[in-house]
């Protein structure tokens, strides 16, 4: 197995006749999936998603791709081929549209009605290209095949891409659920059709490569729901993710059986489960659905609530009700359902919200418990039998950790994919395929990108940096007044601090330490303000971290008179 060096420097021109392959997002991380494809001069796009903040990234909405890659080269690209409806697959379109708007977005009917609805909020309205499972379409010198495949959204693609100089296939995210709520399954007599032509190389799904055997059916499911709606006496809250259409038509299904009303509480939910029952993709009996301003005119066993959350993410309707934060208040007696799958990071802020929900009396139900959510993503035998279907020349594990692109790529040689035909990358790393080969041949910037509010990029790694410290250790900030001619200090340092855990009157010690410094340093004739502001930063860090075994961050102002 080949993979990505620290030393890789910039990659060479593209040879004549190679296609090369650069992951921008969804390498080594579950999110941000962007791959783009270049081929005799020109680019195409699959997917453009983010990825959500954790805990040491504060203040951060959204983590984007870096599109440094191809900022200059916007005008080569063909089109943004979007495999299905996921924030971690289309959640970049709009910054990425803020910079050349007409790109043509192709994808199925409700993936383009996502994005489109998505890109209305940004003010831009996009160039879309309608295709279906079994079309092929040409973009450039890419020739596209679409395939059904199964996952947790409708209208789920994988995509076949042919170019003279070789073939791909991208599934994109996928199962095999056999018996699908929607009867579509994954096209596995396409893949291997596409197999039999000649695979030069196979991206594919490597999110559960750790997970054992074939997934559950999502019909299984249905009696574990049901039993929640026939033993909850008061109000039923039910948190998954905005755009897991299935998941709530059996959420509606079960609330129709058992005479209970449905109210969607998130905006994100409320449009998308528009846009779902609009497209004729959720089944909703015309007397189900409510304004979540008559769930307290109803009788708590008449009321089901529909939320995002399930992910423990702070500003969900979910967790800002565990926070006792939202206008909607957990009682003693409601019932909660996390319908669905934990997302690898996520673990220490959905067990907060569990503990927070359960604080105030409610009952709640997860996948721990109960059999209430299955995976959207292929396990080992899944992906054991694709790589036999599909039998490709080279194999390239995407979108998952580290841990599950190794786990794919041993997979991937147990079916007989020579070992150096395996490509482990991280984000940015380049592929060139040339004579059916896959090489890695350097690498290109791929950072994250932070989204702040309504500013993009502004925010470093420094930064956040900056933030862990302030939100951990506090800040201590010394203003010192100095003679502009002498360079000698005047009067007392002045010491305020926030969050640091000091006492004020502790620092009379630390004042006379700065006097002295100062003093000595303008004997000595520096008067440079940069080098007198370390020289305060040194000394009152050296006695905080001595005296309290802490790391504040130090602010020194330097005052001129």
């Amino acid at each position: 197995m080949s993979h990505p060096h620290p030393e890789l420097s910039s990659p060479p021109p593209l040879g004549k006749g190679a296609l090369r392959v650069v992951a921008l997002g969804g390498l080594g991380e579950i999110g941000r999936n962007m791959t783009v494809f270049e081929y005799d001069g020109r680019l195409l796009i699959v997917d453009c998603g983010v990825l959500f903040p954790e805990e040491e990234q504060p203040g951060v909405d959204l983590i984007l791709p870096d599109f440094d890659y191809i900022r200059d080269r916007l005008d080569d690209v063909e089109a943004v081929v979007l495999t299905h409806g996921h924030e971690d697959h289309i959640g970049g379109v709009p910054f990425l549209l803020r910079e050349r708007p007409d790109i043509p977005i192709v994808g199925s009917k409700l993936t383009l009605a996502l994005i489109t609805a998505k890109l209305g909020e940004h003010r831009i309205k996009p160039e879309t290209v309608l295709v279906e499972e079994g079309e092929r379409h040409d973009f450039g010198p890419f020739g596209l095949e679409f395939f059904a495949v199964n996952h947790s959204i409708p209208d789920a693609l994988a995509v076949g891409i042919r170019t003279p100089g070789g073939s791909v296939l991208h599934t994109g995210d996928f199962k095999m659920d056999q018996l699908p709520l929607d009867g579509r399954l994954t096209d596995l007599a396409g893949f291997a059709r596409f197999g039999d032509e000649g695979v030069d190389l196979l991206l594919s799904d490597s999110t559960n490569a750790e997970q054992p055997g074939f997934i559950v059916n999502e019909c299984n499911l249905n009696e574990d729901i049901e039993k929640v709606f026939r033993t909850a006496n008061k109000r039923i809250v039910v948190a998954c993710f905005a755009s897991h259409v299935h998941r709530v038509q059996q959420v509606i299904d079960a609330a129709s059986q058992h005479g209970r009303k449905i109210a969607f509480v998130g905006r994100s939910m409320v449009r998308n489960m528009n846009i779902a029952r609009d497209l004729g993709y959720l089944s909703i009996p015309g007397d189900t659905i409510i304004d979540v301003k008559q769930l307290d005119k109803m009788p708590p066993d008449e009321a089901v609530l529909v939320c995002t959350g399930s992910q423990g993410e702070p500003m969900s309707a979910l967790s800002r009700m565990a926070n006792r934060d939202h206008q909607i208040r957990i009682e003693e007696g409601d019932t909660v359902l996390l319908a669905s799958s934990l997302i690898p990071g996520n673990e220490n802020s959905v067990n907060r919200v569990i503990n927070g929900l359960t604080r105030w009396g409610a009952n709640v139900v997860h996948k721990g418990n109960a059999l209430v959510h299955v995976s959207g993503h292929a396990p080992a035998g899944e992906l054991l039998y694709v790589l036999n279907m599909v039998r490709p020349r080279n194999f390239m594990p995407v979108h998952g950790e580290w841990r599950h692109m190794r786990a794919h790529a041993e997979l991937a040689q147990k079916t007989g994919v020579p070992k150096d035909r395996i490509v482990i990358a991280d984000d940015g790393v380049v592929v060139d395929l040339h004579k059916n080969r896959a090489k890695i041949v350097g690498a290109v910037q791929a950072g994250y990108v932070y989204v702040d509010g309504s500013s993009v990029g502004d925010v470093t790694d420094a930064a956040l940096k900056d933030r862990r410290i302030l939100g951990e250790e506090g800040f201590i900030s010394i203003v010192v007044a100095v003679d502009s001619n002498t360079g000698k200090i005047l009067g007392e340092p002045e010491i305020h601090t926030r969050g640091a855990g000091i006492k004020a009157d502790a620092f009379d010690d630390v004042i006379d330490r700065l006097q002295d410094a100062l003093d000595k340093a303008a004997a000595d004739g520096v008067s440079d303000p940069h080098q007198l502001r370390q020289l305060v930063r040194r000394n009152a860090g050296r006695w905080v971290n001595d005296t309290y075994r802490r790391r504040p961050m130090i602010i020194p102002v330097l005052v001129e008179v």
